[in-house]
């Protein structure tokens, strides 16, 4: 038994995946660039991948080094994802929408050793540079000429080897930290989440069983690599473990991935239910073959009725639905076969995962079998049980590891009713709800309602103050026809079945965007700020 310890610990690493799938699969297209109009075969691949590790080497990066990437998704994501692990470093990639003070905590917390980044982030990365206590030792820009202390990644790896550097005998094991990611961090500062090399085996696991996805397949993430579903849905982590092929997407485009569907012969697609919606949009005017789909995944929130029955209708029957976190990727999951029947849930808990909605009380939180009624109609918070893909760590972070994980459950701050057959239901976050003359009223209840009506695009609602009630109901709509006014929205909601009246908006704004991150979640949080000064600023209108 020692001797199966020993070689499970050390071999069932993510690297040693993808290192089969360069021997067995070495003339296979890997990766596609359309916009550089480039591929690269699994052998192609590891050749940039071993220029770039053989560098990190040479340099010094080492086991447990940090290599942060604040870049688009690009060949040098990809590369430096697979090079960390065979330095046996650390990669982070890091939101390179973030601010210089916000992208400055990240440096001054993981202290990286290198940092790449795009040329389009080049002032927002300098100008962290000089906030940070922490100096990187290598700050590599992917194109442009060496200036200074940045150096171009073609320079950098200009006079390296191709050959193999992987060392299967140099005591990497299931247990080291290959990865980490921070929150997005709507409700406070970003965490650093850490991954093990087996939490990355097992996230690919689960792609493959819940699409299923294999090496026949082609993939194309709309969405950024930078966060779990980027990373971990059909992205780099699954993608090279299963030995398919990836097509690189690094700002959506909806007529392009039509293109690239029809013109590489895509199967899956990934995308937050606004990138489904504007393919939808672009498919009714263009009419590409889609027939090598097979399937569309979506996450960041649910999927409404309407929506979903449009989405199978106009691109393809095979829609998916994934519901989780950054620390434990997605633990809900709706398949093709779940659906529309179940459109709006988040789904039902994953084959490993253990998801529970257990009681709210205001002094302390639940014991994970103090579990709500499965009923749809009494409100608690969701708790993930993740082993597999889950460190149940943040990084130099010990109050909020204790704060967020208890008994081998995460505490979401997520709001859900789940029905008799554990198919859960999110209504808002702990943060979001509004309390109005002493009612409990969670927004995404109100937005469901709203978005059927036939004139609405999308909405977003939240509350401001009121000396009488405490707050009221707010909300925010983008048109889809112009035609609609306010008075129709309220009659709307009062002739709903699905809402009562005391939760219906008494203030409207039509607006042309909404505040998502970059998961697609709506930002309840801005839209709050947000609406408070429109209050004061009497931009609301008053129904």
């Amino acid at each position: 038994m020692n001797n199966f310890k020993e070689l499970f610990e050390s071999r069932y690493t993510w690297i040693e995946g993808y290192m089969r799938n360069v021997r067995r699969y070495s003339r296979k297209t890997a990766l596609i660039d359309p916009e550089a109009e480039k591929s690269w075969t699994y052998t192609e691949l590891n050749e940039e991948v071993n220029r770039l590790a053989n560098t990190f080497i040479s340099v010094g990066i080492g086991k447990q080094d940090v290599v942060m990437l604040d870049l688009l998704n690009c060949p040098e994501f990809a590369f430096a994802y697979v090079a960390t692990q065979k330095a046996h470093a650390v990669c982070c990639p890091v939101s390179y929408r973030l601010s210089p003070g916000e992208l400055a905590e990240n440096i001054t917390d993981s202290e990286p050793k290198a940092i790449i980044f795009d040329s389009a982030n080049k002032a927002t990365v300098l100008e962290a540079l000089t906030i940070t206590s922490h100096k990187p030792e290598h700050v590599i820009v992917t194109s442009g000429a060496s200036v200074g202390n940045v150096i171009s990644y073609q320079d950098f790896v200009k006079d390296a080897s191709t050959e193999e550097c992987y060392d299967a005998e140099a005591g990497y094991n299931i247990y080291d930290e290959t990865t980490r990611l921070y929150t997005s961090g709507t409700t406070g500062h970003a965490k650093g989440v850490c991954m093990t090399s087996i939490n990355e085996v097992l996230s690919a696991h689960d792609v493959m069983i819940h699409f299923p996805m294999s090496y026949k397949d082609v993939t194309i993430n709309t969405t950024p690599w930078f966060h779990r579903g980027g990373l971990h849905c059909a992205g780099p982590g699954p993608a090279l473990y299963a030995g398919a092929a990836m097509v690189i997407m690094n700002k959506f485009d909806p007529l392009k991935t039509l293109k690239y569907v029809w013109r590489y012969k895509i199967t899956f697609i990934i995308g937050v239910p606004t990138v489904l919606e504007a393919l939808a949009d672009e498919q009714e005017r263009q009419g590409y073959d889609l027939q090598t789909l097979n399937g569309i995944v979506t996450m960041g929130s649910p999927l409404e009725r309407s929506a979903c029955i449009r989405y199978q209708r106009v691109l393809t029957p095979n829609i998916y639905n994934g519901y989780g976190t950054t620390e434990t990727f997605w633990n809900t999951f709706l398949r093709p076969f779940d659906l529309p029947e179940n459109a709006g849930t988040a789904g039902a808990s994953c084959v490993d995962d253990d998801v529970r909605v257990v009681r709210v009380y205001e002094d302390h939180r639940a014991e994970p079998d103090d579990v709500i009624p499965t009923d749809s109609n009494e409100v608690g918070e969701v708790i993930i049980c993740s082993p597999a893909k889950s460190p149940y760590i943040y990084y130099n972070n010990e109050a909020e590891t204790e704060k967020k994980y208890y008994k081998g459950f995460i505490y979401t701050n997520d709001l859900a009713t789940w029905d008799e057959n554990q198919f859960i239901t999110i209504v808002g976050r702990k943060d979001d709800m509004i309390i109005s003359s002493g009612e409990n009223i969670y927004p995404t209840e109100i937005e469901a309602v709203l978005n059927t009506h036939p004139k609405v695009k999308d909405c977003i609602v939240t509350s401001v103050p009121d000396k009488i009630r405490g707050q009221i109901v707010t909300a925010y709509v983008v048109k889809s026809d112009e035609s609609l006014t306010v008075e129709e929205l309220d009659e709307y909601c009062k002739q709903s079945p699905d809402i009562a009246n005391f939760k219906r908006p008494r203030y409207y704004r039509f607006t042309q965007n909404i505040p998502f991150n970059a998961t697609g979640k709506k930002l309840h949080v801005k839209i709050k700020d947000i609406a408070a000064k429109d209050l004061k600023n009497g931009l609301l209108y008053r129904i």
